[in-house]
This record gives structure tokens, sequence and C-alpha cells, in this order.
């Protein structure tokens, strides 16, 4: 069989130059939102000159640094549980067979294919009657919850990944010399799993931090994440802080993806 042949009418040039020509459509609006966040003019889409002053506006507004302490909080609340239970899910749909498993994992992957309306719609129906009966307000809690119940599906799908590259005779190792179940899966399921564990989380921490519209669904009076924060300020006119402020988001998200891709990467170490 021979090898791939370039497609006719085709050359190499040519391929490189649609090949830059999606990177620019991609990556172009990205390049013109951090150059005009150094903007100084209040018109968002005029340069001005070369400020800093917007990302120290953002330093110095209160509501925004509350609102990105409120995102924070609840990102890392929201990974570390989400982390456990996907982390457990995961376990439980590749190790064992038990009634409704397949049920159940159908169900588990629900979040990941239903739209984010739809998903916000059902939460905002399920904290309104559950307020009725337990008579909680929302705010902290009810984002914290929405977003622990999407999260635990990327999570999930991240170490079942991982742990379906495992090779199963290194717990039955274990256990063969003597190791309880306990012991085999926190000596050699637990470290072999791990990369898939810390990639699941920065993953859930990076979808926590981002999430706009089921947040706006379920947050209450007085509480506001930063992306809810930041599209309330569009409605009132955009101005350079409004780049200052996504560069900013933009920024953390691409340390945590590419976190999340590095500790991926770490699968070919995997002795197995």
């Amino acid at each position: 069989m021979t090898g791939i042949t370039e497609p006719r009418g085709m050359t190499k040039a040519s391929l490189r130059g649609i090949s830059w020509l999606v990177y620019v459509f991609f990556y172009a609006p990205i390049l013109v939102l951090i150059i005009f966040s150094f903007s100084d003019n209040r018109n968002v889409g005029v340069w001005g000159g070369f400020t800093t002053s917007w990302y120290a506006d953002f330093a110095q507004d209160s509501k925004l640094t509350g609102a990105l302490s409120n995102s924070l909080q609840i990102a890392v609340v929201a990974t570390l549980i989400s982390v456990v239970l996907g982390t457990m899910a995961a376990l439980a749909l590749e190790r064992f067979s038990f009634r409704g498993k397949q049920v159940f994992d159908a169900l588990l992957y629900l979040p990941v294919i239903i739209p984010d309306v739809t998903m916000a719609v059902m939460l905002l129906l399920f904290f309104t009657q559950a307020a009725k009966w337990f008579g909680f307000s929302k705010g902290f809690s009810t984002i914290a919850l929405s977003h622990i119940a999407f999260c635990i599906s990327f999570v999930s799908i991240v170490v079942r990944a991982r742990l379906a590259g495992m090779d199963d005779k290194l717990e039955e190792a274990a256990m063969d010399l003597y190791a309880s179940r306990w012991q085999a899966f926190r000596y050699v399921t637990l470290p072999l799993i791990m990369p898939g564990i810390l990639g699941g989380a920065l993953l859930a921490m990076t979808l926590s931090l981002d999430d706009v519209v089921i947040t706006q669904f379920v947050t209450g009076a007085g509480w506001s994440t930063l992306p809810v924060y930041v599209f309330s300020l569009i409605r009132k006119g955009v101005t350079p802080l409004i780049n200052a402020v996504s560069v900013v988001m933009l920024v953390a998200s691409m340390v945590l993806v590419a976190l999340s891709l590095l500790t991926q990467r770490l699968r070919g170490d995997d002795p197995a």
C-alpha cells in the first residue's frame, strides 16, 4: 500500500496557506482583543495609545474583584467534589458490573450532550421547588451544586479514558501479593490514574470559571461570578475594561487547559 498522496490540484504551499488561514480565522479575534485591552480610548474599537490603566481599574474595582473571588471559591468547591464523585463513578463503571449500569452510564453523559440552556432551566425549576420545601435562598450553594452537576461528567470521562488504558493485571498482582482491595487501589490504581484525575480536575475548574448560562439562571440576589458580571457590564456598554477582564479570563483558561493537556500527556509514562 502506497503512502498518503496529496489531493489532486493541491500543493504543499497551498495546503500550508489554507492552514495559516484557519489559524488566522481562529486566533485573530483573540489577538485584536488583547491589543485593544491596552488602548487609551474609551471607545472599544478605537486605538488611543498604549496604557495599562484598564488592568489597574480592574484590580481596583471592588465589584469585579468580588465577582472574581466568588468564581474562584465556587470553582474550587465544585472541582474538589466533582473530582471525588467523578472518579468514583468512573471506577464503578470500569471495574464493576451492577444492575442498571447502562442506564447510569447514559445518564452520566447527559450534561455533556444537552444544551446549557436546557440544563439551566431544569436546575432553575429544581432549585425553585427545593427552596419552597427547604426554605433556602439561591446563591453560593445553588451555583456550586449546579457546577458540580455538569463537572462530574467531564471528570468521569477523563478518568475512564485513563482507566481504559490501564492493565487490570496490575491490580490482580497486588492482591496476589496479599494486598487488600483498598491497598491495591491506594498504591497501584490511584498513582496510575492520577494524571487523569488531575486532568479532569483542571478541566472541571476551567468549565466552572467560564460558565455563564447555567450560573446566570441559578444565581441569587447579591451573588455574581466574574463571567456573569462581565456579561451584565456588556449590556451597559463595552469599554476597554471589558477587554482587560476578558484577557485575564482568557489567560487563566489557557493556563488551566495547558496544564490539563500536560497532565494527560503523562499517560506516556504508564509502566503498563
